[in-house]
């Protein structure tokens, strides 16, 4: 019986808010253990929360961004649970009257785009972390580190809409996306600040309602997510397919071997016994602020790409690249409006200056490139025009990038521009012509290699300057008029 998977995502994202959700404590990465605490955020007796506005901004941008309704009021609620790095035995969450809901958010397709429907967006607190590894007696005991514990997140759980692996992480990445060109949250899931949980299930073809599902808990990075949900829809499929039956649970991933692990059974929303939290009282966004969240947000990665797409004739492919990041559109324009194509500008953001920023581990973080905008569009447009080769302009942006001089500068200290008057390489093409009678009778017997030997002679000639579409201009118009 054939099987399709039914998929839906919980994604957890830390805000970027300097100070917690319900106290003043910083929340800086990296800080030592238990640094970044007070009796609000240790759940001490008598110590009450105060709402960060900043957090509430955030999450609303979010919300607004995925096409939601951000209700006027919502509620938070205690989220009931026992585990050691939550230190007051519940959680500050969200349930019954989160802050949005009923929004969606599109994936491109070939034959039209996928719309994933997002169920709801709701403020929360985080737990601290369970240190497990790394100290002398790690093997009978485990370390808390209260420093992330009230650090604010926003959770977006999607509908299950979601039919493949390979679809649940391109959303989780569309995400990602969105949450980092508005602001609100940093995209470093190697430091936790984005996690993913998926629940999965199978169903046969055909049938409408859903099989058992199980949480697949804390991925953080599309490729695990992909990995993840491939072993678990596989595992169901061949547990249902040998007659067994799938339990409601929570598991883990396992990098190391590639396999999802029980972690514990799932609980229902009855066992975490929500109720409202007594010492907040409703949370109000009035109708003005929330226009003017809406008017101070940034351009979303869809509608960049559309418009880079539309006003400066990009394919889809070089606006899907330049679009990604706010940082890279806002230098991709201003090469533009120095003087460089719009083609130009593509290729070289998405050729050199990528690769040297993921030389430099930096990947697409456009605030690490040493020079400007004006700068890099010199060496374009030198390019365009052919003052240099394409060989010469490499060697010349690694010399920007290492000295921080100016194109013209390197382009005539190193002697590197080409010549691309044909008067003054007239005379290399026919000397080349002359000592290689040769090649010219195999380029008229049809052979088509004898012209680019023809070409690499005149370059060897001018010991690499002379501009190639010049040179074979003129050796066509010699070889024509010698066949005459």
């Amino acid at each position: 019986m054939p099987y399709e998977p039914v998929i839906g995502l919980e994604i957890h994202a830390q805000l970027l808010t300097e100070t917690k959700i319900f106290c003043g404590c910083r929340t800086a990465f990296g800080a030592a253990p238990n640094t970044q605490v007070c009796p609000t955020c240790l759940g001490l007796p008598g110590a009450m929360p105060v709402l960060n506005r900043q957090a509430v901004e955030f999450a609303a941008r979010a919300a607004l961004a995925l096409n939601c309704t951000v209700h006027e009021a919502s509620v938070f609620a205690r989220k009931n649970y026992f585990y050691p790095d939550l230190p007051k035995g519940y959680q500050i969450s969200q349930y019954d009257q989160p802050l949005a809901t009923g929004g969606w958010m599109t994936l491109p397709r070939a034959g039209g785009a996928m719309r994933i429907g997002v169920t709801r967006v709701h403020l929360e607190e985080d737990a601290g972390k369970s240190l497990h590894h790394g100290f002398p007696d790690s093997d009978r005991a485990t370390y808390l580190d209260f420093n992330r514990s009230g650090v604010p997140l926003v959770e977006i759980v999607t509908e299950p809409d979601v039919r493949s692996a390979a679809d649940a992480a391109a959303c989780f990445s569309r995400v990602r996306e969105m949450l980092v060109a508005l602001g609100v949250n940093d995209g470093n899931m190697e430091e936790g600040s984005l996690r993913c949980d998926a629940n999965i299930s199978v169903r046969p073809v055909g049938a409408d309602a859903f099989g058992v599902k199980t949480e697949v808990k804390n991925v953080n990075s599309f490729r695990f997510v992909q990995k993840a949900i491939e072993f678990e829809v596989d595992r169901q499929i061949a547990t249902l397919s040998a007659g067994g039956a799938i339990l409601q649970e929570t598991r883990l991933w396992n990098s190391d071997t590639g396999e999802t692990e029980s972690m514990r059974t799932k609980e229902a929303a009855h066992d975490y016994r929500y109720f409202p939290e007594p010492d907040l009282p409703p949370l109000v966004v009035p109708a003005a602020w929330l226009s003017a969240i809406r008017a101070s947000m940034a351009e979303l990665p869809d509608a960049r790409r559309a418009r880079l797409a539309a006003e400066y004739g990009l394919t889809e492919y070089d606006a899907a690249i330049i679009g990604r990041s706010s940082l890279a559109a806002v230098y991709f324009e201003a090469m533009v409006r120095a003087g460089a194509s719009a083609k130009a500008a593509a290729n070289w953001l998405q050729g050199e200056v990528r690769r040297k920023l993921k030389d430099i581990g930096r990947d697409e973080d456009m605030s690490a490139v040493p020079f400007s905008e004006d700068a890099l569009a010199e060496l374009a447009v030198a390019t365009e025009r052919g003052v240099v080769s394409s060989t010469a302009a490499k060697m010349v942006f690694e010399q920007m990038w290492t000295t921080g001089r100016s194109a013209r500068a390197i382009i005539d200290a190193e002697g590197l521009a080409q010549i691309g008057d044909a008067s003054a390489l007239e005379a290399l093409v026919a000397d080349v012509l002359a000592n290689h009678p040769g090649a010219m009778a195999e380029f008229r017997a049809g052979r088509k290699n004898a012209f680019g030997f023809l070409v690499g002679q005149v370059m060897k000639a001018s010991q690499g300057k002379a501009n190639p579409n010049v040179i074979n201009d003129l050796l066509l118009k010699a070889l024509s008029a010698r066949e005459r």
